[in-house]
Parts: C-alpha cells; structure tokens; sequence
C-alpha cells in the first residue's frame, strides 16, 4: 500500500468521519445534561495569570481532560494552518479527521463542565518543528500517546460510573489517533514497546501504558502558558 493511501485508509477502518460526527454529537447533546445536572460536582476553577488550579474530584477530573483536549485541538489546527510542504494529500485528510475529532471532545466538555469549565487556552507551540512533515507526525506521536496514557490513568479515579463510561469511548478515539499517527511515521509501530507495558516474560501484555495526571501535566508543560496546580485532583 502506498504512503498516500495508507492513512486515510487506517481512518476509514476504524471510524468514518460523518458517522463519528453523527454519534459524537449526539453523545455530547445527551450526556452534557447529565453532566451539569450534578451540582455536586460543580466546583470553581482558580486562574492567575501564572497558574491554574484544578479543583477535586470528577469536575478536577474532567477539566484536566478538557485542558488535554485543548492543546490536541490546537495542536492539529496548528499543523493544518502551516501545511508543511512534504505533507502529503493523505497526511492532510488524516490531519484534518484528527483536528475534527479533537475539536468535539474538546467542545464536549466545555459544554459538559458549563460555568465550571476552565477557560481557553493558548499555547505555546514553539518547541515543534511544523514546517516538515517529520516535526509534526513527531509532536502528534507524543501527544496522542501522553493522551491515551491520560485517559488510562484517569479512568479509576472518577467517582461517577457515567463520567468513567464517558470518558473511555473519547479514549477509545485517542487510541485510535494513536496507532494512526505511529503508522503515518512508522509502518507496524503501534505495538512497540514505548506504546505498551511489558510482563516480565519479555511479550506484550496488550495494555497501554498508563500516566497519571502529575505525569501527563509534566510532559506537556513546555506547550502550558501557566503552571497547572492539580494538588487537589484525586489519586486513588
């Protein structure tokens, strides 16, 4: 299969654009009541111009996701405003599923979190090579695994079974973004060891590796404009 074939086809495998759009924003419409309809879990969010503080449990929860799902959305809307030149067709098509995705889940939880939501962010990209192909499908690698191992190690910490049920099909998509941005760089790759954790045999157990928030927030500093306090965010 050629280089310009391959991605869109990986994509076309997994989830086609409309139909994801369709589901995703039902989901989105049906369970963002839900979500706003727990007072209990509303909390005040605290900005200063340097840091942002988390608030505890789900709510906590959910705006770390939705910080995470920021920067992806920005990220790939980033890429698609430089279009470096070595970029292929597919790559573009590929790219523009991605930032579509990540768009909705970042909208998903900004409506879900309501006034309780942290507000936008921008951020600061200037570590990333976006000019070469290589630059972008790199940064991509790193923060679509950081998001998987994200999801991964967050899902336990929710108390409510709707949040935690939620949150794991948005999961679902990011792994799917994952191996697709391992093939675009490297055919095969999803599976390597940096992707999964192994046993002590030396074989894949077929699980991800899993981050937790402190983790997640340290390796994605250098894109932050502030430093994020998650003191308050549940470990257990």
């Amino acid at each position: 299969m050629s280089e310009s074939v391959a991605p869109i086809s990986f994509l076309a495998r997994t989830m086609r654009r409309r139909s994801f759009f369709r589901v995703a924003g039902a989901t989105a419409a049906a369970s963002a009541l839900v979500l706003t309809g727990c007072d209990d879990d509303t909390a005040t969010v605290t900005t200063t111009t340097d840091t942002l503080a988390l608030a505890s449990g789900d709510a906590g929860l959910l705006n770390y996701a939705y910080l995470l799902e920021q920067l992806e959305a920005a990220f790939y809307q980033k890429a698609l405003d430089t279009k470096a030149a070595d970029l292929t067709p597919a790559d573009l098509s590929g790219l523009t599923d991605l930032r579509d995705h990540e768009v909705i889940h970042r909208e998903f939880f900004k409506y879900a979190l309501g006034t309780s939501a942290i507000a936008d962010v921008t951020f600061n990209f200037s570590t990333i090579d976006f000019t070469t192909r290589a630059g972008v499908f790199a940064a991509a690698k790193k923060l679509e695994d950081v998001g998987v191992a994200a999801y991964i190690g967050v899902g336990k910490l929710f108390t409510s079974s709707v949040y935690l049920g939620l949150v794991a099909k948005i999961a679902s998509v990011e792994a799917r973004h994952a191996a697709f941005v391992r093939d675009a760089l490297q055919p095969n790759s999803a599976g390597t060891a940096d992707a999964t954790i192994i046993v002590a045999s030396g074989d894949y157990a077929g699980l991800n590796v899993t981050m937790t928030p402190l983790e997640v927030l340290a390796a994605v500093a250098p894109f932050l404009p502030f430093t994020v306090d998650a003191s308050q965010l549940p470990t257990s």
